[in-house]
């Protein structure tokens, strides 16, 4: 997500006669694009952290005199809050204004719009939505039905689920959740109704705020977990009339775009069309594009970013002339099911195919080690062909590919060979579930080395060569150790190694997020022990066996090759009984995870900041919890956010963020009032309060988003409000310059009136 991209931006900048600089992570010194730019500069921090760190890509480029920043795509690539940051230093961003990147970001909000559009959507939400809610969706669905998991904030793959029993619901929100924070820090979810039988449609827009033109559209409709791995341009059977539902036009699109839909794959007249999402930024697979229409859309991006309009640059669509297709090289292993493992290490060889209608972009060269802390994506293998016939694209990507020489790590070449030697492909007879229903047969045909051959021979097209279905939607399939899907994990002890006793190892490389238990801890088999995030999901690991936790041998955070030691745990029936005793007895007990969110609430409560109270007691007033505990039923205030902290533009610990800027320094909840004066009356209402003994009541852009969506609670459920006030302004750089108490009691009351809630 970062080197790859970032040389094919630094080229299309040298052929416009820019000068560039790139910045590169304390573990990306040896990346490609650092060699590339006139100037590189490194950043504090290791891994995505690094690239994800605003203030200080916004503090290099000023030291450098840049007055452009392209964010390639993925990290800060569709952060409004990043767009508005170089906006405010006199720096653009090459990409969509703050305002179309936060409309569009909000994958609610883009459905909203494209319904009053009039193009279609699936049935689903269009805000965050509670596990609860989720489950009422599914239950309204009936027999059979099932639903898509997707985060608000979200792409790439990233905080997706299919859900088709209830019972596996609660785990795959909770999966969901958490992949979404680490990934877009905004756990917030929405549900749709899941297609299965759907081709992936997207249309390329471009737009320079008043004209507005579609550069054609891509097909990525093989795909595994949501993740694309072959894109074509044009799609080989679209009818022209989705061309045309551009959404785009209605919002005065800018930059370059992508509106995305599902086309059903298998019905009868006209396929009927949905939108799901948009993507304001340049896409994995702008390559394709460019392949047939000629334009180089980097370059195109630039200019707009500059100030030329479609005019300026002479930009309509023109008939695309042929075929391309982009084949995705990952860095990975597959299992005789289908199944895949992240892998890595040391390229040795790295020869990419060359001739006519041929193009490689890629960060890989001989001797560059690779990280595990990134994408598992080493090249994009794109094939031009100016033949009418699709098949015939499809025979030149299978002769690249056969030319693809890849040395030192293991990747899918072998996989995607056969993947394209499957006859419904080049008969583009395919849907989205068609890669995870065909795994084993295709792993089966790439460990053959000829893949056609082995389709010449191999049964009907159905459900792979065995007749099973293989989900690897699951995030847990990845891990499939002589489990059902939908199982969790407990990888034997010392597998594959002479490890120390009681060792539970990673069966695949991959980045700690979790840890829910502690040394010590009685567990039992099945156990959760950690969490792992690899292949752009989150996977449980699980005790093989019942047992006491002797030693944890790693951390939070830190990445891991396949095979390193996880936990070790000691064995044993008096231990077993144990773990099993607790589980039917200890109803009431906290998970390590459950206990850590609870110690962080507790850091922000007036009893964790004696100082403040004190300074606050000194002068006669009151805390903001005091103030709304007085005001709501005993037990009955909920709290919004109570997490949430204010960035904060000099390195501090969580502890210590948590300490200075709790909640962001707004107290908002629901609670119920009047209920200790006569039952019947007890009334339910929004509570707020600006905090005082935060940086002196300033708000921030947390602490703004929290008010916004609390008043939309408070509309949409008609409840009354109580917001009390007290407060100073907003904070410098961190709002708009509208973030002042005043101004806010002010529109509250306006939108009091307007919603009818007050007179």
């Amino acid at each position: 997500s970062r080197a790859e991209i970032a040389i094919r931006v630094l080229r299309a900048a040298n052929d416009l006669g820019l000068r560039t600089v790139a910045v590169f992570s304390e573990d990306d010194a040896r990346c490609l694009h650092v060699k590339n730019a006139d100037e590189s500069r490194a950043l504090s921090g290791a891994g995505p952290a690094a690239y994800l760190d605003a203030e200080q890509i916004v503090a290099v480029a000023r030291e450098a005199g840049c007055d452009a920043i392209h964010p390639g795509y993925g990290f800060l690539a569709e952060s409004g809050a990043f767009a508005r940051r170089c906006t405010e230093e006199g720096i653009a961003f090459v990409g969509p204004p703050a305002a179309l990147l936060e409309l569009l970001g909000d994958k609610g909000q883009a459905r909203r719009l494209a319904e009053r559009c009039g193009v279609p959507t699936l049935p689903g939400t269009f805000r965050p939505t509670t596990l609860a809610e989720a489950c009422d969706f599914l239950a309204s669905l009936g027999d059979g039905g099932a639903i898509l998991l997707k985060a608000i904030a979200g792409g790439g793959g990233r905080g997706m689920r299919v859900v088709r029993d209830a019972s596996t619901l609660d785990d795959a929100y909770a999966r969901c959740r958490s992949e979404a924070v680490a990934a877009f820090a905004n756990g917030d979810l929405y549900v749709e109704r899941w297609l299965p039988r759907a081709r992936h449609i997207e249309v390329q827009i471009i737009g320079d705020g008043m004209d507005v033109a579609h550069l054609w559209e891509r097909e990525c409709t093989l795909q595994r977990r949501h993740q694309k791995l072959v894109e074509i341009a044009p799609s080989p059977t679209l009818s022209p009339a989705l061309r045309e539902r551009s959404i785009a036009r209605e919002i005065r699109y800018e930059s370059l775009g992508t509106f995305e839909f599902l086309v059903e794959a298998q019905a009868e007249g006209d396929p009927g069309f949905f939108f799901i999402e948009a993507n304001p930024r340049l896409q994995v697979e702008h390559t394709v594009t460019e392949e047939i229409t000629g334009i180089d859309l980097v370059q195109t991006q630039l200019e707009l970013a500059g100030g030329k309009t479609l005019a300026d640059l002479g930009l309509r669509p023109t008939e695309p002339r042929g075929f391309a297709i982009e084949l995705r090289i990952n860095m990975e292993t597959m299992e005789a099911d289908g199944t895949t493992k992240p892998s890595g290490g040391t390229l040795t060889v790295f020869e990419p195919p060359s001739g006519a209608g041929l193009r490689v972009d890629s960060l890989a060269y001989a001797g560059y080690t690779t990280s595990p802390r990134f994408d598992s994506l080493l090249a994009k293998l794109v094939v031009r062909s100016h033949s009418a016939r699709f098949e015939d694209a499809v025979r030149r990507a299978r002769r690249a590919l056969s030319e693809l020489k890849i040395e030192g790590l293991q990747t899918n070449v072998g996989f995607l060979q056969a993947l394209l030697a499957h006859p419904r492909v080049a008969a583009n007879q395919i849907d989205t579930q068609f890669v995870e229903e065909h795994a084993a047969e295709l792993a089966a045909a790439a460990r053959s080395g000829d893949g056609r051959r082995y389709f010449e021979n191999a049964p009907a097209p159905g459900r792979g060569r065995a007749g099973a279905r293989i989900d690897t939607s699951d995030p847990l399939a990845v891990l499939h150790h002589g489990k059902s899907a939908g199982q969790d994990v407990g990888l034997a002890a010392g597998e594959g190694s002479a490890m120390e006793p009681g060792a539970v190892c990673a069966h695949m490389q991959g980045t700690i997020v979790a840890i829910d238990a502690r040394e010590g801890d009685v567990v039992r088999a099945g156990q959760s022990l950690l969490v792992m995030e690899a292949m752009k999901m989150e996977h449980v690991i699980t005790a093989p066996a019942s047992g006491t936790v002797r030693r944890i041998g790693v951390a939070i955070g830190d990445t891991i090759f396949a095979g390193h030691p996880l936990v070790f745990v000691d064995e044993g029936e008096a231990a077993a009984g144990e773990a099993e005793a607790a589980a039917e007895m200890d109803l009431e007990r906290v998970r390590a995870d459950l206990r850590e969110v609870h110690e962080l609430h507790a850091m922000g409560l007036d009893a964790a900041r004696p100082d403040a109270v004190a300074r606050r007691r000194k002068t006669g007033q009151r805390t903001a919890r005091e103030n709304i505990d007085d005001l709501c039923d005993p037990g009955s205030f909920v709290e919004y956010g109570p997490a949430v902290i204010a960035a904060q533009r000099r390195r501090r610990s969580i502890e210590d963020l948590i300490a200075r800027t709790p909640a962001d320094g707004l107290v908002a909840g629901i609670g119920t009032v009047n209920g200790g004066l006569f039952e019947p009356a007890r009334t339910q209402c929004v509570a707020m309060s600006y905090d005082y003994m935060v940086l002196a009541g300033t708000q921030g852009t947390q602490n703004h988003r929290k008010k916004d969506r609390m008043f939309e609670i408070a509309a949409e459920r008609r409840l009354p409000v109580v917001f009390f006030t007290e407060g100073g302004g907003g904070r410098p750089g961190d709002t708009d310059g509208t973030g002042v108490a005043g101004l806010d009691c002010m529109a509250f009351t306006l939108w009091g009136r307007l919603s009818g809630l007050v007179p």
